[in-house]
């Protein structure tokens, strides 16, 4: 499988954990502007949930969440803003969260993060 895939793969996966496990309410996959993208945008109750998928074969190089670093974080913050702007929802609340997904026999090992970060921006 390649990188690609198994990223895709990674993601359908955290979007069916998601939803069916949490009862999120998906309001956007793989969410794009000028700015950069958001992997998933949920809804958790009254919060807007802005969501980092990190796809990866194992945890040799670290936890895939570190991969989240500063400049990503900060990235993704401003993405969020322009999406709330956008969608005029800046009366929610929102955080960020990460997905950690390790593919393993019986399918996916999936790590969710709440609060993974604050806001950057």
């Amino acid at each position: 499988m390649s990188d690609a895939s198994l990223g895709k793969a990674g993601e359908e996966a955290a979007v069916k954990y998601l939803r069916h496990t949490l009862g999120y309410a998906v309001l956007s996959q793989n969410y794009r502007n000028r700015l950069g993208e958001i992997d998933i945008i949920a809804q958790d109750g009254d919060t807007l949930v802005f969501v980092e998928v990190k796809t990866r074969r194992s945890q040799q190089c670290g936890r895939p969440a570190e991969a989240v670093e500063n400049r990503k974080q900060r990235k993704l913050s401003l993405v969020a803003l322009s999406y709330m702007t956008r969608h005029h929802c800046w009366h929610m609340p929102c955080r960020f969260d990460v997905v950690e997904v390790i593919p393993s026999p019986q399918g996916f090992h999936l790590h969710h993060i709440r609060h993974a970060f604050l806001s950057k921006a």
